[in-house]
């Protein structure tokens, strides 16, 4: 029985260190281009990146790109750019934008939204421009290409501006061409320009765009105005796109343009936003631009190459990713053969009859579908607040915070039994809570100080309000039904002594640190992380780890009760197999996946999505999905080991806020 572990850890390993070597080959062109993280201090504070630098550059100097992600992400999301374009033979810096990533901004953000891109990539440049291996032409102008998705998009829009009042004064244009993908002038134009001053500003320079069709947030400013951006666009038939394209009699996408001495160019692929970081058909777009617009440094770059090679890196990442939760399994398996960690054995809990009646069967389907389905429904109100999902929620609340409370003084009026009493006041207690709740949803998914991850507060709050719900649904299932049928808490796995949940508690730290710690290696070794596309474990700083202090006894609510509802909807005989780790996929992720397929299947079929409105919340719910799913198969796997919810739901807690934290925007000061 022992090797059986170790047979597991060693080809969990194997897959961590094969799959990073092989995939570093395709990062660095199988060795021909050094890859390495590099740091510099900037007047907001200090950026970080990944340099990706062909072997001859510091021999000759190169033409530069400077490549940036968008709002959730870092600089491992240009990988695609980063490995097309150094293998060439240009010199890329794939750029974490401030607070992202491994880059943090010092200064003070009355509006935290605007403190990281609006000068990130201009930063950059002025850092790249001192540098000997990046080209300048005879006259001093620097040899260099910003891009950037989405909120990138703008840094790098914004960056090409700044330029241009730079040129003014000193006669030298530092930025050569910009593309931008995920993009418009949105939230430029927040900043006080107008569509005219941005398009004056690109001057001679090659500008580009790559405008998804099925973008969920931009492209289409009349769509954006009547709050229901998630629609089909055609960005070269707006006022918006003609207009960088300088007001042609007609436009076209594809087509390049000659405007105020320099070219521009708008590719619309059929994709959404995210799929522009994984796409063969954006990434050819932007080879096409660069071989444009660098076309006479011929010499020193590689152009008219097509094939692409990007790709395998992902996937042989997406191998290291498999290894990486693999390994959690022998981990603990063998962690737990020793003295101190052998406690975190209890006595597995006997399976539960199925019930007896059609009616109990059929009450505990409608809670497996209710489980899954309800976390979904009201995912908008939770992370976006829908005005009217909320008030339906607060509606709910109230009716039960009334039905407990007449409930828990019959009881005592009536004498009746204790569990009546127990179940209407535990009721009654969470209602109240719940509706505290969603009054002050504002302020509790607010951006502060202490909680300074933008996109991650209203996850969490989200989280909790579905532990809220679930163990409400959990305490009413139990009383009504599970208890007349001999149940206890001990047959859901939450009865347990100190011992036990202390050395849950540690064995989940070490095998995070274990985890992470091979991470780290990788890292050091290859360049390179686990991941497959926008789902990444990636290295972390300082800031994460606080921040990993702050979320996590938070989100361990909702894994622990999350995981307590599926342990008890699965407690019977029926789902003692297989089809326990199907249900607990289904309980944790069903309602998810299918509001991602109704709400982008409507979009592909008919041009408007399931839910027009919501833009940032369904990508959200892209990343939860993977999360969620291995959270479903820890929380199944060790239960049915230990016996108890704590090991899974501590382990489940480290790693998905870990994650999270580490893959999206965390603000140091606010």
């Amino acid at each position: 029985m022992r090797k059986k572990p170790i047979i597991f850890l060693v080809l969990s390993l194997l897959l961590i260190f094969a799959g990073s070597f092989v995939a570093s080959l395709f990062n660095s062109s199988s060795g021909d281009v050094d890859v390495s993280r590099i740091y510099f201090e900037t007047p907001r504070g200090e950026l970080s990146g990944l340099l990706y630098k062909p072997d001859d550059a510091d021999q000759e100097a190169k033409p530069t790109v400077i490549a940036t992600h968008g709002y959730l992400n870092s600089a491992e999301m240009q990988d695609a750019q980063a490995i097309e374009m150094s293998k060439r033979g240009y010199v890329v810096l794939a750029l974490d934008q401030y607070d992202h990533g491994h880059s943090t901004n010092t200064t003070e953000k009355p509006v935290p939204f605007f403190s990281f891109w609006p000068h990130a990539i201009y930063d950059a440049v002025q850092y790249m421009y001192d540098q000997e291996y990046v080209l300048k032409d005879d006259e001093g102008n620097g040899v260099i290409a910003v891009s950037g998705h989405s909120m990138g998009g703008f840094s790098s829009t914004h960056a090409v501006m700044l330029d241009e009042v730079d040129f003014q004064e000193s006669g030298i244009r530092k930025i050569f061409a910009s593309l931008t993908m995920g993009s418009d002038y949105q939230w430029i134009k927040t900043l006080g320009f107008t569509d005219e001053e941005i398009n004056g500003s690109y001057g001679p320079r090659f500008s580009g765009k790559i405008a998804g069709q099925y973008d969920e947030f931009f492209f289409d400013a009349a769509a954006t105005g009547a709050g229901e951006p998630v629609v089909k666009k055609n960005y070269v038939a707006t006022e918006e796109g003609m207009g960088f394209l300088g007001n042609p009699e007609t436009a076209s996408a594809g087509t390049v343009y000659d405007v105020d001495g320099g070219k521009r160019i708008i590719y619309q692929p059929n994709e959404t936003h995210p799929w522009n970081h994984f796409s063969e058909t954006s990434t050819a777009h932007a080879i096409d631009f660069y071989d444009m617009t660098f076309a006479d440094y011929d010499e020193l770059v590689t152009v008219g190459q097509d094939d692409q090679t990007w790709v395998w890196k992902e996937w042989f990442s997406f191998v290291a990713l498999i290894g990486f939760f693999l390994f959690f399994i022998p981990f603990i398996n063998l962690l737990g053969k020793l003295p101190f960690f052998k406690n975190i054995y209890t006595t597995r809990p006997a399976s539960l009859p199925e019930p007896k009646t059609n009616g109990g069967k059929l009450a505990g389907l409608l809670l497996i579908v209710f489980g899954a389905l309800f976390p979904a429904i009201f995912f908008s109100a939770y992370y976006g607040g829908d005005f009217y999902g909320m008030r339906l929620l607060r509606q709910v609340s109230m009716i039960f915070i009334a039905l407990s409370a007449i409930v828990l003084i019959v009881s005592f009026v009536k004498n009746a039994e204790k569990s009546i009493k127990s179940c209407s006041f535990i009721v009654l207690v969470l209602s109240v809570i719940q509706y505290f709740f969603l009054r002050n949803q504002a302020d509790l998914i607010a951006t502060t100080e202490f909680f300074g991850a933008p996109t991650v507060n209203p996850v969490l709050y989200w989280a909790l309000n579905v532990a809220l719900v679930t163990l409400i649904i959990m305490v009413c299932y139990h009383f009504v039904s599970k208890k007349p049928d001999g149940a206890t808490v001990q047959n859901y796995g939450i009865k347990a002594g100190f011992k036990t949940i202390s050395a849950s508690l540690l064995i989940a730290i070490l095998a995070a640190v274990a985890g992470y710690g091979l991470l780290f290696i990788v890292d050091s070794l290859f360049k390179t992380d686990f991941r497959l596309w926008t789902f990444a474990v990636k290295t972390f700083e300082a800031q994460h780890l606080v921040a990993l202090l702050k979320y996590a006894p938070l989100f361990f609510i909702y894994y622990f009760v999350v995981g307590l509802s599926v342990n008890m909807n699965t407690a019977t005989v029926k789902y003692d197999g297989y089809k326990g780790y199907v249900i607990s996929i289904f309980h944790f992720v069903g309602g998810l996946a299918l509001y991602l397929i109704y709400h982008y299947g409507l979009l592909f079929l008919t041009g408007t999505a399931g839910y027009p409105s919501q833009s940032l919340s369904s990508i959200i719910v892209i990343g939860l999905v993977p999360v969620l799913t291995i959270a479903a198969v820890f929380n199944r796997y060790l239960y049915r080991k230990t016996g108890n919810v704590y090991v899974a739901a501590f382990l489940n807690t480290l790693l998905m806020t870990m994650i999270t934290i580490a893959n999206t925007a965390l603000y140091t000061i606010i």
